[in-house]
């Protein structure tokens, strides 16, 4: 066996701090591909230093060594404090209680952002918040793997933890440079390790010299050093890349998630629409109110959607850009300055809507008063969050009240190539040919694409029935084109039906076309603000509507849903020039049309809570599992030990042998100094003096210490004699003597001590150096 502790030097612990810190850097390398920007990586290196540094810096002043990782801790502390604390902080590095308050909004944030976020993310605080901390755990981790518990090697263990986390949400994974990298860095910390371990046991000999040793020599040949080294980190490198790939993606793991609003990094709203549960909601939820000075009361747009697969409506695959900050809001795609437009201004205040995204009338020109990192997205000029929801929000939003004219509509051109993406004019090749036959039939012989679109919406307000429970009956119940084919034929349908409809009729002869999801313009209440009517949003008010572009004008809202909203004045049949404005918004009348997307962050809105709890049970239960599995690890490998080392006794060979390693493996766990290049004669003689052992035949423990002199008799005969065969009498009588002897190590313990080795084996150093093979003498 090995002794209990090398002391190092100062230098000498120094060195492998700052290979541990240099590992720990060069591995956080790796989420490179989940986080845009640099500056995560400066703030998780300050906190990396904070703890690893600190910890060498605690040693140096000779700090007893089961202090040094709760210090850590508070090391750890107080860098986040210095980073985020801001304000609520004593000299910006000592934490308050409103420091903790703020701890805690920063990792909801991060719970938020991770949420709603695709790859790669923005660093807003709250992630780079959640990075830092679990930098920070994984320093302490390491520096009490490398210097406390002096197993270097097991560094690979929670340093795979970065290393692997790009493969759960980007298919390729981490780069292969930083994999190279750290690989590199890993094998210099094993380098580290092997020069100071040879430094320290020099310094130990004298210390031993009572006892027969054998000196190893002080430089082993590089060749078998490095090979080892590199050997392993090879198998290391290979293990990372092969579980990267093989590792689902965690949007399909219901311990950490289960898809939509709870995916990791994902999209904030799952991307396809099915409204019908919305609709038959019977009772409304509250989602937000709102006082507009001007008396405008228009639609609000959640998210658009465009692309059409299958069965369902989908979102842009875009991740957030991290440019598109709220105080760079572009002027819409396609609208002429000749267009009136002027300027609105609406004052929300959000309730019960719980959603990423931000409720805006389209298009929005300036928001403020939100809080949280919210950005927009191209073309749609959607807002949504990376670390907050809507909840409980207010804010003050200016936007443009397009006003065009009947013959600005019939006047515009085709847009020309490149100026709508392509996916808002696409169709699939086996397309119902119910479509393109009622398009022709209601649309074909159309003069311009907005007489077109006003015959369609024409069309299905007036040959349509609005039915929410009609599609479920008829087996339509959806957006897809076969959907779209049967909801043709049968005539009913709601607000998704009908909008799906006239942006695929719309497509099918020329006309760019999208979807918007949202809420219609509301219900006027007798409150006021300001001496302004207060408007109420609710989850009737929730609604789908379609956008056609038109060059010059840009993307315009029509409403084909009967008896839903409002239908806009220049959309109206036999408009004119006389008409060129937006008839002002009516409140919805009767259930109201609903269009919400199906998995929309807005869990208030949301009749699947039970599922959520459900699923929330699961992923706390799987963590609390996961907690006891880690605890319980060390223990179940000592016991695997235990168990093999028995078999060979009953069994196998060399029994004597492995009852003599079982025994010295417990002296160890429990404690005591065991130099596996002594001789058994010298560590019996040793314990010989110990009470259990000395007073044999009286309690606590019976014949002890001949148990003991017959099981060096036995692994000194099988060691030096002549080989003979070990009959079934002779196993049983050294299981005897090892379960005695082992309890009399025992009774000899102090309680701690027993706790400490069936929960934190020592022997385990050993064995785990024995099994990774490292190249350094035994007994370092």
């Amino acid at each position: 066996m090995r002794p209990e502790r090398l002391l190092l030097s100062a230098p000498q612990s120094l060195a492998l701090s700052g290979a541990t810190l240099l590992l720990l850097l060069v591995a956080t390398t790796a989420l490179g591909p989940l986080i845009t920007g640099s500056g995560w990586w400066w703030a998780s290196a300050i906190v990396a230093f904070a703890v690893i540094g600190g910890g060498a810096g605690m040693r140096a002043i000779r700090t007893p060594p089961s202090l040094v990782p709760p210090l850590e801790v508070a090391a750890l502390i107080l860098a986040l404090t210095l980073l985020f604390g801001g304000t609520t902080s004593i000299a910006l590095i000592v934490p308050t209680p409103d420091t903790f308050d703020a701890f805690g909004t920063l990792a909801e944030g991060a719970r938020a952002t991770i949420e709603q976020q695709s790859v790669p993310a923005i660093p807003v605080p709250a992630l780079v918040f959640a990075i830092c901390v679990g930098v920070g755990v994984v320093a302490v981790l390491l520096d009490l793997i490398v210097q406390t518990v002096r197993l270097p090697a097991l560094a690979a263990v929670p340093i795979l933890v970065p290393v692997l986390v790009p493969g759960l949400f980007v298919e390729a994974g981490a780069e292969v440079g930083a994999l190279v990298l750290t690989a590199a860095a890993y094998l210099l910390l094993l380098r580290v390790d092997v020069r100071v371990r040879r430094s320290a046991e020099l310094l130990q000999e004298d210390e031993r010299a009572d006892a027969p040793v054998v000196i190893a020599p002080k430089r082993a040949p590089i060749v078998s050093t490095m090979g080892a080294s590199l050997g392993l980190a090879a198998i290391g490198l290979l293990a990372a890349s092969v579980i990267t790939a093989a590792t689902p993606s965690i949007s399909t793991t219901l311990l950490l998630g289960s898809g939509g609003p709870g995916t990791l990094f994902a999209r904030g709203v799952s991307p396809y629409l099915e409204l019908g549960r919305d609709l038959r909601r019977p009772d409304p939820v509250p989602a937000f109110t709102y006082t507009s000075p001007d008396g405008i009361r228009p639609y609000f747009t959640l998210l658009t959607v465009q692309r059409l697969e299958g069965e369902v409506w989908a979102a842009g695959e875009r991740a957030v850009d991290g440019d598109h900050t709220l105080d760079t809001l572009p002027r819409p795609d396609g609208l002429g300055a000749d267009v009136a437009a002027p300027l609105r201004t609406i004052s929300v205040d959000t309730q019960q809507v719980r959603t990423a995204w931000l409720p805006l009338p389209y298009p929005t020109a300036e928001v403020d008063g939100v809080r949280g990192s919210w950005f927009w997205d191209t073309g749609s000029l959607n807002v949504r969050s990376v670390d907050s929801t809507t909840l409980e929000q207010r804010y003050q939003l200016t936007h443009l009240d397009v006003q065009p004219s009947v013959a600005q509509l019939r006047a515009a051109a085709a847009p020309d190539p490149g100026v709508v993406a392509e996916s808002t004019l696409e169709l699939p090749d086996d397309l119902p040919p119910i479509i393109a036959e009622t398009a022709e039939e209601v649309a074909g012989s159309a003069p311009t694409p907005y007489d077109a679109a006003v015959a369609i919406q024409a069309y299905l307000r007036g040959s349509f029935e609005y039915s929410e429970d009609a599609p479920v009956a008829g087996g339509y119940d959806g957006g897809g084109f076969d959907v779209i084919a049967a909801f043709l034929e049968a005539g009913e349908g709601y607000c998704v039906h009908f909008a799906s409809t006239m942006a695929v009729l719309a497509r099918e002869l020329g006309i760019p076309a999208r979807i918007s999801v949202g809420y219609t313009a509301g219900t006027a209440t007798d409150a006021r603000v300001d001496g302004e009517v207060v408007v109420a949003v609710d989850s009737h008010d929730l609604h789908a509507w379609p956008e056609l572009y038109f060059e010059g004008v840009g993307w315009v809202p029509f409403e084909p849903t009967p008896g839903r909203g409002t239908v806009p004045g220049y959309s109206r049949l036999g408009a004119g020039e006389e008409s060129p404005g937006v008839v002002p918004n009516a409140p919805s009348t009767g259930p109201g049309s609903t269009g919400r997307p199906e998995g929309d962050p807005d869990r208030a809105l949301d009749d699947s809570a039970a599922l959520a709890a459900r699923v929330d049970f699961l992923r706390g239960a799987g963590i609390v599992v996961l907690a006891i599995a880690l605890v319980l690890l060390p223990a179940a490998i000592r016991w695997g030990l235990r168990v093999g080392r028995r078999r060979r006794i009953r069994t196998g060979p060399h029994p004597a042998d492995a009852a003599w390693r079982e025994f010295a493996a417990t002296a160890v766990d429990l404690g005591l100094l065991v130099d596996d290049r002594r001789t058994a004669r010298a560590l019996a003689t040793e314990l010989m003096r110990r009470p259990a052992f000395a007073a044999d035949g009286d309690p606590p423990v019976a014949g002890a210490g001949s148990a003991l002199q017959r099981l060096r008799d036995a692994v000194e005969r099988e060691r030096y004699g002549p080989a003979t065969s070990t009959d079934a009498g002779a196993r049983t009588a050294l299981m005897h003597d090892l379960a005695v002897a082992s309890a009399a190590l025992r009774a000899d313990a102090p309680t701690s001590r027993r706790a400490e080795a069936a929960l934190l084996p020592r022997s385990l150093r050993a064995a785990g150096r024995d099994a990774l093979g490292r190249a350094v003498p035994r007994g370092a």
